[in-house]
């Protein structure tokens, strides 16, 4: 029973249809029709930093589909707790199947987005023809550079996230701290009506416990439940389907560094690109550019342009 004609309205967000999957009701956006194009959003964003890319993959004629991940509203808060990249993996897989389970489906996902792409294309290959992946690069790429000092300052809200004192730092002030992120991260970009979608999604204490329980359960693996261990296994693997992997080169939460060995940690037949110009939001912050690397991608096997664009 997927529910998915059901519609909500909730604060600055539009009209927002609904479905069943993996034991949740997720809200979601939509376009267009044909194979299933999911685009997965991170923090602390929301489905509707996908508004660029949901009309341009639906004009290539796939039905490109952006939901509001676990515990981000409307999307339900998962009663189990359970905020492990596992977790995020069997949910897009659920997904998959809730809007048809067809075989040229493709995965788009951003930062935690990026994450859950990365497992739940190497645990059920069979569900996705191609992936994109951007932001976040496999963790075997960041390993030798993510501990350098500079990095460590960047990070600094992963730590603070892992204190009783995150809500309360982040609900200050009218959750300020969601737009000093936005500020530093993609520097010179006006994210203005991006970061009021996303406190529409996390204003409540539970849905921001939510988005916060991503990082708590990325160090401590206590949080992991058994039942997602298959998918928690496959995030630390290399999957079988080609992506593509985007970096935006001006990225202040995660420097274009961290991505220079990234294509010796994807799948065979995978390319990488930074992009000029553009910050953690690289699909927001040149969306012409981002849609036609991944486009290409997607409609031609054979090789992206790889470098700067």
């Amino acid at each position: 029973m997927t529910g998915r004609r059901r519609r909500l309205s909730v604060g600055l967000m539009t009209e927002i249809a609904t479905i069943q999957a993996n034991g949740l009701s997720f809200g979601y956006l939509e376009a267009g029709s044909g194979p299933l194009a999911l685009c997965l959003h991170g923090f602390p964003d929301s489905a509707h930093t996908w508004r660029h890319l949901l009309p341009a993959l639906a004009d290539a004629g796939y039905h490109a589909v952006a939901p509001f991940l676990r515990g981000y509203a409307p999307t339900d808060v998962p009663k189990d707790g359970a905020y492990q990249v596992g977790a995020l993996a069997a949910d897009a897989n659920a997904l998959h199947e809730a809007f048809g389970g067809d075989a040229d489906a493709v995965l788009i996902g951003h930062d935690w987005g990026a994450a859950a792409t990365y497992a739940a294309v190497a645990h059920a290959p069979e569900r996705w023809r191609r992936a994109v992946a951007m932001a976040l690069p496999p963790f075997g790429a960041m390993l030798s550079s993510f501990f350098d000092y500079a990095q460590l300052k960047r990070s600094f809200y992963i730590f603070l996230f892992q204190t009783p004192l995150a809500e309360t730092a982040v609900l200050m002030e009218d959750m300020a701290f969601l737009d000093g992120l936005w500020a530093d991260w993609s520097p010179g970009y006006d994210a203005t009506r991006d970061v009021a979608q996303v406190k529409e999604c996390l204003r409540d204490p539970e849905n921001l416990a939510a988005a916060i329980g991503y990082y708590r359960a990325m160090l401590d693996p206590s949080r992991h439940l058994p039942a997602y261990a298959a998918e928690q296994e496959a995030a630390e693997r290399v999957g079988e389907r080609p992506t593509l992997y985007l970096h935006g080169a001006a990225d202040g939460c995660l420097d274009a560094g961290l991505a220079r060995d990234v294509d010796g940690h994807l799948p065979p037949g995978s390319r990488s690109a930074i992009v000029a110009g553009a910050g953690h939001f690289a699909h927001l912050e040149r969306p012409g550019e981002v849609e036609r690397l991944i486009l290409d991608w997607l409609a031609d096997d054979g090789p992206v342009r790889t470098g700067a664009v």
